[in-house]
This record gives C-alpha cells, sequence and structure tokens, in this order.
C-alpha cells in the first residue's frame, strides 16, 4: 500500500472520520468498536491515492484484537493533534505518524498516462493501524503545508464534541459532519424561530 503525497485532502477526510468514531463524539456509542467496524471504515475509505484498490481493506480483514486496539491509540493521537493545531506540534505529530513509511517513491498517475506522482508506501508487514497511521500523517502534514494550522478545528455544533480538518477550498466549514451536526443546528434554529426564541 501507498499514499500518494498529492493526495492529502483525501488522507484529512480519512483522519477526520477516524477521530469521529469515538465514543465522545457519539454520546457512549464507539463506532469503531470492533474488527467488523475497522473492515466498514476501510471498505468506505480504502482504495484511493492512486493505490491497488482494496489494500487498506486488505489489511483490516488481517487484522487481530492488537491492531483494533492500535487503531484506538491512533485516533487519540490524531484527535490530540488536531485539538492543539500549533505548526510545530502538527509537523512532530503526524511525522511520527508517518514512521511506518519505507520512503518516498514515484507512481504512475492514472489521471494522466506519462506522469508520475510521489508516493510513500507502507514498509513490508506494516498493519491496517500502520496504513492509518501513515494516512494521517500525510493528510495532517500536507494540509500544514498547503493550507494552513488554522484548518484544524473543533465542531461548531454546540451539542458536538468532534473535531475535522477543513480542506475544503474556501476554508468556511464549521461542522466536524455537515449532514450530521449541521442538520441539527439548522433544525434547532428553524424550531427556535417558529416559537419566537432566535438562539
Amino acid at each position: 500500500m501507498q499514499v500518494a503525497l498529492d493526495d492529502y485532502a483525501w488522507a484529512a477526510g480519512v483522519a477526520t472520520e477516524l477521530v469521529n468514531t469515538t465514543t465522545e463524539v457519539w454520546r457512549g456509542d464507539d463506532h469503531l468498536p470492533d474488527l467488523a467496524a475497522l473492515v466498514a471504515f476501510a471498505d468506505l475509505h480504502g482504495g484511493r491515492s492512486g493505490d491497488a484498490p482494496g489494500a487498506l481493506p486488505d489489511l483490516a480483514r488481517r487484522g487481530r484484537p492488537a491492531d483494533l486496539h492500535a487503531v484506538h491509540a491512533l485516533r487519540t493521537t490524531v484527535r490530540g493533534l488536531i485539538d492543539h493545531p500549533d505548526r510545530r506540534h502538527l509537523i512532530a505529530g503526524a511525522t511520527t505518524l508517518t514512521s511506518p513509511a519505507r520512503g518516498a517513491t514515484l507512481i504512475n498517475d492514472p489521471a494522466h498516462e506519462d506522469r508520475a506522482r510521489w508516493a510513500v508506501p507502507l514498509r513490508d508487514g506494516a498493519t491496517v493501524a500502520d496504513a492509518l497511521s501513515l494516512i494521517c500523517g500525510i493528510g495532517i502534514l500536507g494540509v500544514v503545508h498547503t493550507l494552513g494550522e488554522e484548518r484544524f478545528r473543533p465542531c461548531a455544533a454546540p451539542t458536538c464534541r468532534g473535531a475535522f480538518i477543513d480542506t475544503t477550498r474556501p476554508g468556511r466549514r464549521r461542522y466536524c459532519m455537515p449532514g450530521l451536526c449541521g442538520n441539527r443546528v439548522n433544525v434547532a434554529n428553524h424550531r427556535a424561530r417558529r416559537t419566537g426564541q432566535v438562539p
């Protein structure tokens, strides 16, 4: 498995989705409670970045309970980086996350036949936790370098404890899960307006 360096927006999205699987975000429900959930997460987010389709899901399917615990520890580490977006802290933490990498290389660009892209492959024998660590590290480093550390934010919904990395072009994203948190805020505002109690 390898992660293309220019696909940092996808990688940052995976990091966001990973940190928002915790019980603190879902009010007591862990969205990665077991290996089956980890496989489902990998199926949803795998097969990008110029990699062979299914590489991340294949690693998840070979996962053991220790790998699930490592992924839980990883999401705590990534959340700590998002919650403290100091540039040096982000770079140091994300660099550590990329330690399962074997080095940089060029890969064929699937969108352009005669072009290549920089990518970072995993070392031999890597686990699903190693793969997710590399993805999160590349995502964080890419966003810090390209967009800046102000793109690491807590969710603006008053009842949400989620966090996210904003890779949108205008940089105005407010919610960790716009379809869920944004809709909750809109519904609450609508109800308040109907009763004459604007929040």
